[in-house]
């Protein structure tokens, strides 16, 4: 087990270098300026001797006007170095990072929605804000110190070695010591730093679901319970973190501890050859002072290692995402699906499981140009699986779905979800104007497309009714809007998109009455010519379809039009008969006649 870990872990760094290797030059760069300030350093610790001896001792003026400016060349110099190695790793740190965000939010947009279903929305925002963070100052912060502090560590033990090989010796045994509690304390934090960005995932969960449907949990006066849910949850990440505090903060006394012991150990030492007369003060106090300054260093090791561990877990889950495959693979021989005049949908005995769950049992459809099919049947029968076959949102599990005469799974995805509009039952609007949500499938639309899909969808009056009218911000999820004009709008959006292949999932069942009818106006002008493919639970709305199809456990049950179906007495008559069961205008036997 611990060789595999050790076997994840030199992965992760591989993968992480990778992403480095553009930046190889400014890196280079880097670690150049970090061996001239490490090296500079070591100068710091070598120039005491001198100024000790012969200032203070021997009293040499010569020495009095060289050594200050010496020194005053040597932290400039310095400084230099250090300003351009942080300007310069901080932009490999930051550079990777980007890369790093925009590789997970372009792996995410890839995924099927099946990737959706399993894994929360919280969870998915933690790791491509708190996680790259954690990476991020693993790289532009963590790394770069832990070189920089190598490098240094380099430079003082090759002074404290010239000046004293035997008490250096003495020294550096103390430095194994001090590895035990870094790679102790280290795999604590990893651990710790994975149970802390669950904590913070779960958080992010709620937050998303509380504040998006707030209205719900005002409407339910559920506001206590809802505090006291985040309450838990911000509890659980105070533990986490608390616990991380602590680990990390055990980790500076220990080193100390350890400092102390080899510092107490020298001066001992070097005290007594000092006043043997083996040693002159200038060498004991240049000796000393490298010391002191090479501990420093690798006491802050121990603290980078913490930031490491938790950057190691962090990439750890983001490459979890970045390795998860899509089920809806392209093929590579893939062609461009160009359909002319034939936008025929054809399903061949196709069924389709979800995990263990068999959704469709074994569907043939077909239906031609220009037909408007409805698909009806109790919730969860497989209505809404089966439209999201045609876009290829999952693939088939058995048989096959062809559109225009082409397997779905031998033409690109771009090219087929082109000839595709959908409205959903849940309106969706973007954070932007609408203007830019009306051209949302056709980026590159003329000022009178959106002006003409506006008004084909009943959305023109509206629009300018407000002071900014298409310049007007939707707000999320279109909160600004009623229920009947964000769908208008989405509407208006679809029919800029223009697609030969119309989705209707329940697009009017969330409306009023007033709100219905200006929106099935514009379903109508959307229609219009379109293959399209209508579900709906409310009846009375795919009267005029030119087929009924009726869906019970993932089968077809029936299909005909609507009257033709009343009279046969089956399953859609009684869906008939439970709906307009208290409508006093319904005939008393309306499944012998037309209803």
């Amino acid at each position: 087990m611990g060789t595999e870990k050790k076997k994840d872990q030199s992965e992760t760094w591989r993968r992480i270098l990778q992403l480095v290797k553009p930046e190889w030059f400014r890196l280079l760069a880097a670690m150049a300026c970090m061996l001239v300030e490490g090296a500079l350093t070591g100068a710091v610790a070598y120039l005491v001797k001198p100024v000790l001896d012969d200032i203070f001792f021997k009293k040499d003026m010569g020495m009095l006007k060289l050594l200050p400016l010496a020194v005053m060349f040597v932290y400039a110099l310095r400084g230099a170095a250090y300003f351009t190695n942080a300007y310069l790793m901080n932009y490999v740190g930051h550079s990777v990072i980007k890369r790093l965000r925009d590789d997970l939010y372009g792996r995410l947009q890839m995924l099927p929605l099946s990737f959706f279903h399993k894994h929360n929305t919280g969870l998915l925002m933690a790791r491509i804000i708190n996680d790259v963070g954690l990476v991020k100052s693993m790289v532009s912060e963590a790394v770069t110190a832990g070189l920089k502090y190598c490098f240094t560590i380099v430079c003082l033990l090759f002074v404290i070695f010239y000046r004293d090989w035997l008490l250096a010796l003495m020294a550096v045994t103390v430095l194994p010591l001090a590895v035990i509690p870094i790679v102790k304390f280290g795999r604590r934090t990893r651990r710790l730093s994975t149970r802390t960005q669950e904590a913070v995932a779960d958080m992010s969960r709620l937050l998303h679901e509380t504040i998006t449907g707030n209205r719900i949990v005002k409407a339910f006066g559920m506001e206590s319970y809802e505090t006291e849910r985040f309450f838990d949850k911000t509890l659980r990440l105070f533990k986490y973190e608390m616990r991380t505090i602590m680990v990390k903060s055990m980790s500076s006394p220990v080193m100390e501890l350890l400092g102390g012991l080899g510092i107490t150990l020298i001066i001992w030492y070097g005290g007594y050859k000092v006043i043997l007369g083996t040693a002159t003060p200038g060498t004991f106090f240049s000796f000393m002072t490298a010391l002191i300054m090479l501990y420093e260093p690798i006491k802050k090791l121990s603290k980078l290692n913490n930031i490491i561990q938790e950057g190691l877990a962090a990439s750890v889950r983001i490459y979890d995402i970045l390795d998860t495959e899509s089920d809806i693979v392209e093929r590579p021989d893939a062609v461009s699906l160009e359909l002319g005049d034939d936008y025929s949908v054809v399903f061949r005995d196709v069924s389709f499981k979800y995990e263990d769950q068999l959704v469709l049992k074994n569907i043939d459809l077909e239906v031609n140009r220009g037909q408007i099919i409805a698909l009806v049947g109790m919730s969860g029968g497989g209505k809404t699986t089966l439209v999201n076959l045609i876009a290829r949102f999952y693939d088939v599990s058995a048989g096959a779905l062809f559109i225009g005469g082409h397997d779905v799974r031998d033409v690109t995805l771009k090219s087929l979800r082109e000839k595709i509009g959908i409205v959903t039952q849940d309106p969706i609007l973007f954070n932007e104007t609408i203007r830019n949500n009306i051209a949302y499938g056709n980026l590159n639309a003329s000022e009178s497309d959106i002006v003409a899909a506006s008004k084909a969808a009943h959305a023109y009056e509206f629009i300018q009714g407000f002071p900014d009218k298409f310049e007007t911000v939707a707000g999320e999820r279109g909160v600004r809007l009623s229920g009947g004009e964000k769908q208008r709008l989405c509407v208006a959006r679809a029919l800029l998109k223009n697609a030969p292949i119309l989705i209707l999932d329940e697009a009017t069942s969330s409306l009023d009455t007033e709100s219905e009818l200006a929106v099935q106006r514009a379903l109508e002008n959307l229609m219009r010519g379109r293959t399209t493919f209508v579900i709906a639970h409310r009846l009375s709305t795919i009267r005029h379809a030119d087929r009924i199809v009726v869906i019970v456990d993932g089968r077809i049950v029936e299909e005909g039009r609507h009257e033709e179906l009343l009279s046969r007495r089956g399953e859609y008559c009684k869906l008939y008969e439970m709906q307009f069961e208290n409508d006093r205008r319904r005939p008393r036997d309306v499944c012998q006649g037309e209803g």
